[in-house]
């Protein structure tokens, strides 16, 4: 599976994510195309305000064609089919979170070339626009309760600053990243440090 392919899987899976959560909050379907989108271009627009790059760059055909034809179908489709996206959908969101990190470090790279900006680039862009819905939401954001959000973007960060920028080499690191933050959520694995605590 090519690099661009999985890009695209993990923009449905950010919109998808985010209109899901405007369903779960019972807003109405004004709220499943702001939350989706928000998901789908928070992280994005805070990337390019720390870069400095034009936000008008966010909005390219492809990009936003993807988004509203699944925000369009997530409205119309029966509810009873988002037990499927249950299943399935931290598997997407995690290729979404990988994508989205690669992407913002790249663009990063070839703007700046600092390490500081690449990883908080990656960070900012993979888990942005998920906050930024939870905020919108009401509820408590994802990406600070679980902190291998984080670790995984940085990660993707790490790879670029190492010159990884191949598209075999992109589709390897969304495999690999994928794959630890399901295992994370199996095993329940938890980033924990120990601070004492002042009476």
């Amino acid at each position: 599976m090519s690099w661009t392919v999985l890009h695209i899987i993990g923009i449905m899976a950010y919109a998808a994510s985010g209109a899901l959560v405007a369903i779960e909050t019972k807003y109405s379907f004004i709220g499943v195309f702001v939350l989706g989108l928000t998901t789908s271009f928070g992280g994005a627009v805070v990337r390019n305000l720390i870069i400095e790059a034009p936000l008008s760059n966010l909005w390219d055909s492809k990009t936003s064609a993807v988004v509203f034809i699944t925000l369009t179908l997530i409205v119309l489709l029966p509810v009873k089919w988002m037990q499927h996206w249950k299943k399935w959908g931290l598997f997407f969101d995690s290729i979404g979170l990988a994508t989205f990190a690669l992407q913002g470090a790249l663009l990063a790279r070839f703007a700046h070339e600092h390490f500081g900006f690449v990883l908080l680039s990656a960070m900012f862009t993979g888990v942005g626009g998920g906050m930024i819905r939870d905020l919108l939401a009401r509820k408590q954001p994802l990406a600070l309760k679980e902190e291998i959000h984080t670790v995984l973007t940085i990660l993707c960060g790490l790879c670029v600053c190492l010159d990884w920028t191949q598209p075999l080499q992109l589709t390897l690191i969304v495999f690999v990243i994928v794959t630890l933050r399901m295992l994370a959520i199996k095993f329940h694995w938890k980033i924990r440090l120990c601070y004492p605590l002042k009476k």
